[in-house]
């Protein structure tokens, strides 16, 4: 029987199926290019809450979630203030950054190098307040900011010992610490946390019973923070 040539032949042809499958890029469905990027902000801002958790849970515990009727001595600071970019100088005359004494609770008391009654009162206060957190004094630095160029005097050398003792210009603790209103940056014992924040101010002219109650404070919120400092600094000797 003769073959119709005009019809199309139902018969494959094996040099196409030996050809492989042909696809341009108009076959695959376009990625967003917005896609990564917004993973990535995700996954940034979700590492930054797992870092800052710690420290928002004891500010929490220490401000929102306590009993009715506890009220903290010290004066909370708001907005706080982060330790300044400024270099102070050490007992060898060389810089010291401040940034550089994050990591760990700070109680700050500012004076001159004459370091008269208020100093000392303050001085004796610093040292009995970290002596008290027994094994846990070792959390808390005790910082002591001169603001000028006097000699500290040898007898005071005694009342310094544990103390850091650091050197930093008058103009610029008054750009970062403040005093109550009528009251001298002297007249304060000040706290810093371990993130660099000037969180507290305790009251002028502390006292025996203004230092139970500071002391207090300090034992909430080292027990509040408990996982994010660090173990104590060397004391540097007055400069």
């Amino acid at each position: 029987m003769p073959v119709d040539s005009s019809r199309p032949s139902t018969t494959p042809d094996s040099s196409r199926l030996d050809k492989p499958l042909g696809l341009t890029v108009h076959d695959i469905p376009p990625l967003s290019a917005a896609a990564p990027s917004a993973a990535g902000r995700w996954k940034m801002l979700a590492i930054l809450l797992v870092c800052a958790s710690p420290v928002i849970a004891s500010y929490l515990t220490y401000y929102v979630v306590r009993p009715e009727g506890r009220r903290n001595y010290g004066e909370l600071i708001t907005p706080q203030r982060m330790l300044p970019a400024v270099s102070a100088i050490s007992s060898d005359g060389s810089a010291y950054p401040l940034t550089s004494l994050k990591d760990q609770w700070l109680l700050i008391s500012v004076s001159g190098g004459a370091c008269e009654a208020v100093c000392q009162k303050n001085l004796y206060f610093q040292r009995q307040l970290r002596e008290s957190l027994g094994r846990e004094k070792d959390r808390l630095d005790w910082l002591v900011l001169l603001s000028d160029d006097t000699p500290v005097a040898p007898a005071l050398a005694p009342a310094l010992k544990d103390a850091n003792v650091l050197r930093v210009p008058a103009r610029e603790l008054a750009q970062w610490l403040a005093a109550e209103p009528g009251q001298s940056l002297t007249a304060h014992l000040y706290l810093v946390d371990p993130l660099g924040h000037w969180m507290m101010r305790f009251p002028a002219n502390m006292d025996a019973a203004g230092a139970a109650k500071a002391k207090q404070d300090l034992e909430r919120l080292l027990r509040a923070s408990n996982s994010w400092d660090k173990p104590g600094r060397l004391p540097a000797k007055a400069p």
